[in-house]
C-alpha cells in the first residue's frame, strides 16, 4: 500500500433497496480536490471543514448530473484517517453511488483495499491496533452485550489492561537488565519482589485469556442442536425459544424432514437454533436424509438440547442419543410435555428414570426461562455482566504466549539462575503485549488483520 496515495470506496452497503443512502469516502492529499472537480453545490456555501454541503455529483468530462447529494468535508488532522475526507452521500441502491465512485477513480483516487481506512487511522496515530480491530466486533455484532464490549474496545480499554501490564513487565525487566550490567554499583535486588510482580500479571493475562473466551462466545454466538427421537416436540421448542411459529408441528412422527434454523438473542448472548430431524429407524429415503443431517448437526453444534417425552420416560432410544454427542460439548436434557405427565392415569408415566436437567411444556412455555438459564450457564455464560473488555482470537494467542513466556521466566528464577536467564523469556513476553496493541508488530502481521475489514472501513 502507498500511504501518499489518494484512496476510495463505498462505505455502506449496496444492494437494490438496501438503505436509502450510500456513501462514499475518499481520503488522501487530493480528496478536497476530487471533490470539488466532482460537486457542484448549489447557491452560495463555503468549502468549510467540517460542514455539510448540499449539490449535485457531475460527470466533468459531459457536464451530466449523476446524483443529487451531500458533501462532507473533513480536513486533517481532525478526520478518522487524520487525513483529509471527503464523504459523498449519495442516494442509495445501486447504480447511482457506483457511478460516483467510478467518478471519483477516474478522477485520480485508487479504490481502497479492505480495511485499508482503518489501517491509515492506525498509521497516522489515530487508533491503536485494538480500537481498530473492535471496528470490526462493533460492525459484526449480533447482540447489545457484544456491541458494549466492542464499545469498550474502540474506548481504549483493551490497550489500557495490556499497556498497563507490559509497563509493570517493563519496569522488572529494566531492574533485571541493570543488575546483569551494573549489579556491583547499584543496591541487590529483591528476587522474591521480582517473581510476585511476574507471577500477577501472569494471573491477570490468564483471566484476560479466559474472559476473551467469554467475549468470542457472545460476539459469535452460539450454534444448539435440539435433538431427540421423533415427536418429542423438537420444534415446539424451536417455537417457544424463538417466540414464533418457526416450524410445523404435528402430532405425526416424522413431519421434520430437513435442518431449520432460527436465530435469536438468549438473555443477551446471540444463538442459533437448529431444530434436526427426529432420529429414528425408517425406510422412508427423504426421512433418513434429514436423519443424516441430524447427526452433522450434532458433530457440529456448540450445545446440545436433547429432548424427550416426560410421559414415555427416559429410553434406552434416548439413551443412545446420549452416546452420540460429542464428547467436551455442553449437554442438557431437557424432559417434555410436563403438561401431560399429571394427567396420565396411575401407572402411566411410571417409566425408567428421567434424568431431566430441566423440565418443560414445550407446548404451554413452562419452564422456558430455567432453560435459557441453564443452557447459558453449561456454555460459560451464566453471568457476563461483569465482563468489561474481551481480547479477540489474535489477542489471546498473544496474550496467552505472554504468560507461557512469564512461566518460563518463572522457572528461571526457581532455579536460582543468574538474572540475565530471567531476561530472555520476560523479553518475549513484553514483545507480545506490543504486538497485541500494535506498539510491536510487522507490516506483515498489519496486512493480514487489516485484510480481514470490509472495503471501505
Amino acid at each position: 500500500m502507498n500511504d501518499s496515495e489518494t484512496i476510495a470506496a463505498i462505505a455502506t452497503a449496496v444492494a437494490a433497496g438496501a438503505g436509502s443512502v450510500a456513501i462514499v469516502r475518499i481520503s488522501g492529499l487530493e480528496a478536497e480536490a476530487i471533490g470539488r472537480r466532482l460537486f457542484l453545490v448549489a447557491g452560495r456555501q463555503d468549502w468549510d471543514s467540517h460542514r455539510v454541503l448540499y449539490g449535485h455529483v457531475l460527470d466533468p468530462a459531459s457536464g451530466e448530473r449523476v446524483d443529487e447529494a451531500l458533501l462532507l468535508l473533513m480536513r486533517a488532522p481532525r478526520s478518522f484517517t487524520r487525513e483529509d475526507v471527503v464523504e459523498l452521500h449519495c442516494h442509495g441502491g445501486l447504480e447511482a453511488v457506483r457511478r460516483v465512485l467510478e467518478l471519483v477513480l477516474a478522477a485520480g483516487a485508487r479504490r481502497a483495499a479492505p480495511g485499508e481506512f482503518s489501517q491509515r487511522a492506525f498509521l497516522n496515530g489515530r487508533l491503536d491496533l485494538t480500537q481498530a480491530e473492535a471496528v470490526v466486533a462493533m460492525i459484526t455484532a449480533r447482540s447489545r452485550r457484544a456491541a458494549q464490549l466492542a464499545m469498550a474496545g474502540i474506548d481504549g480499554g483493551v490497550q489500557r489492561r495490556i499497556s498497563a501490564l507490559r509497563e509493570r513487565l517493563l519496569d522488572q525487566l529494566a531492574e533485571l537488565e541493570a543488575r546483569v550490567d551494573f549489579e556491583d554499583d547499584l543496591p541487590p535486588l529483591d528476587g522474591a519482589a521480582v517473581v510476585a510482580e511476574l507471577v500477577a500479571v501472569r494471573v491477570e493475562l490468564e483471566l484476560l485469556v479466559a474472559e476473551g473466551q467469554q467475549g468470542e462466545r457472545l460476539s459469535e454466538g452460539l450454534r444448539v442442536a435440539i435433538v431427540g427421537r421423533p415427536n418429542v416436540g423438537k420444534s415446539s421448542l424451536l417455537n417457544l425459544l424463538s417466540r414464533r411459529d418457526r416450524a410445523i408441528v404435528t402430532d405425526w412422527p416424522g413431519t421434520t424432514r430437513d435442518l431449520l434454523e432460527s436465530e435469536l438473542v438468549l438473555n443477551g448472548v446471540p444463538l442459533t437454533l437448529v431444530d434436526t430431524a427426529g432420529i429414528r429407524a425408517t425406510e422412508d429415503p427423504l426421512e433418513r436424509l434429514g436423519i443424516e443431517r441430524s447427526y452433522g448437526a450434532l458433530a457440529a453444534a456448540d450445545a446440545v438440547l436433547l429432548l424427550f417425552d416426560l410421559t414415555a420416560g427416559w429410553t434406552a432410544a434416548d439413551a443412545e442419543l446420549r452416546r452420540l454427542v460429542p464428547a467436551g460439548v455442553p449437554l442438557l436434557l431437557v424432559g417434555n410435555k410436563a403438561d401431560l405427565v399429571a394427567a396420565l392415569p396411575a401407572g402411566l408415566g411410571d417409566g425408567p428414570a428421567q434424568p431431566a436437567d430441566v423440565v418443560i411444556s414445550a407446548l404451554h412455555g413452562e419452564g422456558r426461562e430455567a432453560l435459557a438459564t441453564l443452557l447459558l450457564q453449561r456454555c460459560g455464560l451464566g453471568d457476563v455482566t461483569g465482563l468489561q473488555v474481551a481480547l479477540n482470537a489474535r489477542q489471546r494467542d498473544l496474550a496467552a504466549g505472554a504468560a507461557t513466556a512469564l512461566a518460563a521466566s518463572l522457572e528461571a528464577a526457581e532455579q536460582q539462575l543468574p538474572w540475565d536467564f530471567w531476561t530472555i523469556d520476560l523479553r518475549a513476553a513484553v514483545r507480545q503485549l506490543g504486538e497485541i496493541t500494535g506498539e510491536e508488530v510487522s507490516e506483515a502481521v498489519l496486512d493480514r488483520v487489516f485484510a480481514r475489514f470490509c472495503i471501505g472501513k
